[in-house]
């Protein structure tokens, strides 16, 4: 789980409501079982939980992407 502040967080769910495929009306397609499931991501307050996310929607976002993973010591 890599850390967020509250000013990415802000961030984070703009993308994932514009950029992520499986985040329909909040729901998260990946996740429903024919039940609806609250997407993970958008409800997480501090980290990054998603791992489709952090790998197919997030380095969409590049500036944001490399201070994630430099705040949390991925990258030098």
């Amino acid at each position: 789980m890599l850390k967020i502040t509250p000013k990415q967080r802000t961030k984070i769910n703009a993308l994932v409501r514009r950029a992520c495929c499986n985040c329909y009306k909040g729901n998260c397609l990946l996740l429903d079982d024919g039940e609806e499931t609250k997407c993970v991501q958008l409800i997480s307050r501090y980290g990054i939980y998603c791992n489709y996310f952090l790998k197919a929607v997030l380095p969409a976002e590049k500036e944001l992407y490399a201070e994630i993973l430099k705040q949390n010591g991925v990258i030098g």
